[in-house]
C-alpha cells in the first residue's frame, strides 16, 4: 500500500536531478526514502551492508559510466564513497541526475556533503506521510494519533503503538550511539520520555539537565543528535523590533506526533482527547503538517513562533521573504470572534500580511488576509490551491 501513495516530494527530487549531478534525500529512518527512490528507478546499493559495499567497489567503473541513476542508500555509512563521488562528478561535470543519495542522519551526512560535494549536490527532505498525501478518509483521521510512518499504524492500525516503541528502542540502543551520541541508552530513553512530556513547550536545557544529572551543555548536545535524526524540531523565536520583552528560547516539538503519543501510553483517540496536553499535541501536529507541506513542495521559507513577556503569542510565523504569515492553532470546532481578535492584535505587532486561525471547524471562512479554517483548508492555502 505504501508504494501506491504518491509522495509530494517526488516531483522536487526529479526536478533537482535535472539540474544537479547528485541529490541527497534525507529524512528519518523508515519514512519511505527507499520506496520513493526505487519508484524513480536506477541501480540500487544499500551501503549499510558490507556485501553491497563490496559490490559497488567491484562494479564502480561500470556503474558511474553507465546511464542509469545510481541510488546509494544510507550513504553516510561508508564515508569513502564521497571522495569517489566527487571524482566521478568532476570528470563529467555537465552530466546531471547521476546519483541519488539516501540518508537518515543529517549531521554525519552533512559533514561529508560539505567537505566533498559542495556545489555538486542538492538536498531534499522527506517526511513521514503527510495528511495531504493520504487518500482515504480513515487514514487521514488516524494521522494525528498514529503519526505518519508507513509501518506505524497510519495504514495498518494494529501496528500502533508497538511499532513506535520498537522504533525508538532501536534508535536508542543502536543507531544513535553509532551516529556518535555518547549517552548511555538508558539516559537517552529517559530523555526521550521527558521530551514527550515537553512537546510544545519552550526549551529549558537547565531544567532537563537537573532532572538527568547532566549539565545544560550536555543536554543541548544530546538534543542536537535527536534533531539531526529528525526526531525533534527546535522552532526558533521570531525576534521583532517592538517595545516588548520577547521570549528568546526555542520551542520544542516532536517531528512525528505518533512517537510521543506512544511514549505517553495514549492508546486511542478518546485517550488522546482526555489528556491535559492534547492542545499542545494538536498544535505540534498542525505545525509539522504545514512545514512538511511547504518543504515537500520546495517552497523557500523560514518558520518561527512568537511570544512576548506578557503572553501575547503566535504558534507559527512563516516568513516567505515578501510575506509574513501569522498562524494561531486552537483545538476547537467552534472558534470565536474573540479568538480572531487576539490573533489580529498579536499579528499586528509583527506586521503580518496574512493571518490564519486553524482549528477543527467544519465551516472555513474569511478572505485572503484573514482566514478561519481547518487544517486541510490551511494546507490548501500553503500549497497555492487557494489564493
Amino acid at each position: 500500500m505504501q508504494c501506491m501513495i504518491r509522495r509530494l516530494v517526488k516531483h522536487q527530487v526529479l526536478e533537482r536531478l535535472k539540474i544537479y549531478p547528485a541529490v541527497a534525500l534525507v529524512g528519518p529512518r523508515q519514512c519511505g526514502k527507499t520506496t520513493l527512490a526505487q519508484s524513480i528507478g536506477g541501480v540500487y546499493f544499500d551501503l549499510e551492508q558490507q556485501s553491497e559495499r563490496l559490490r559497488l567497489d567491484l562494479e564502480w567503473d561500470g556503474v558511474v559510466s553507465g546511464k542509469d541513476l545510481v541510488i546509494l542508500d544510507e550513504a553516510q555509512s561508508w564515508p569513502d564513497v564521497f571522495v569517489r563521488l566527487r571524482g566521478a562528478i568532476d570528470r563529467a561535470r555537465k552530466r546531471m541526475g547521476r546519483f541519488l543519495l539516501l540518508g537518515s542522519v543529517s549531521p554525519s551526512l552533512m559533514i561529508q556533503v560539505s567537505e566533498s560535494l559542495a556545489g555538486r549536490l542538492s538536498l531534499v527532505e522527506l517526511t513521514p506521510f503527510l495528511m495531504s498525501e493520504l487518500k482515504t478518509k480513515a487514514s487521514r483521521e488516524r494521522r494525528w494519533l498514529y503519526g505518519g510512518y508507513p509501518d506505524g499504524g497510519v495504514l495498518e492500525p494494529k501496528q500502533y503503538p508497538r511499532w513506535q516503541l520498537d522504533y525508538l528502542a532501536l534508535l536508542t540502543q543502536r543507531d544513535l550511539p553509532a551516529w556518535g551520541l555518547p549517552a548511555k541508552p538508558q539516559t537517552t530513553d529517559r530523555l526521550l520520555r521527558m521530551l514527550a512530556a515537553m512537546h510544545g513547550q519552550v526549551w529549558n536545557a537547565s531544567q532537563v539537565g537537573q532532572s538527568l544529572g547532566l549539565s545544560y551543555h550536555t543536554v543541548n548536545s544530546y538534543l542536537d543528535y535527536l534533531a539531526g535524526a529528525f526526531l525533534i524540531r527546535r522552532l526558533p523565536s521570531y525576534q521583532a523590533n517592538i517595545r516588548k520583552r520577547l521570549v528568546k528560547s526555542p520551542k520544542l516539538y516532536w517531528r512525528d506526533c505518533g512517537l510521543p503519543h506512544a511514549l505517553l501510553n495514549v492508546s486511542d483517540e478518546r485517550a488522546l482527547l482526555s489528556q491535559p496536553w492534547v492542545g499542545a499535541s494538536w498544535e505540534g501536529f498542525v505545525i509539522e503538517q504545514a512545514l512538511g507541506e511547504l518543504s515537500s513542495r520546495g517552497r523557500n521559507f523560514s518558520a518561527y513562533y512568537f511570544r512576548t513577556g506578557d503572553q501575547h503569542e503566535l504558534d507559527l510565523v512563516l516568513d516567505f521573504g515578501n510575506e509574513l504569515w501569522a498562524v494561531e492553532v486552537k483545538l476547537t470546532s467552534s472558534p470565536t470572534p474573540q479568538d480572531m481578535a487576539r490573533l489580529d492584535k498579536t499579528a499586528d505587532m509583527i506586521d503580518a500580511s496574512r493571518r490564519f486561525l486553524v482549528s477543527q471547524t467544519s465551516r472555513p471562512s474569511g478572505a485572503k488576509r484573514r482566514v478561519s479554517c481547518n487544517l486541510p483548508t490551511f494546507l490548501d492555502h500553503l500549497s497555492g490551491n487557494k489564493s
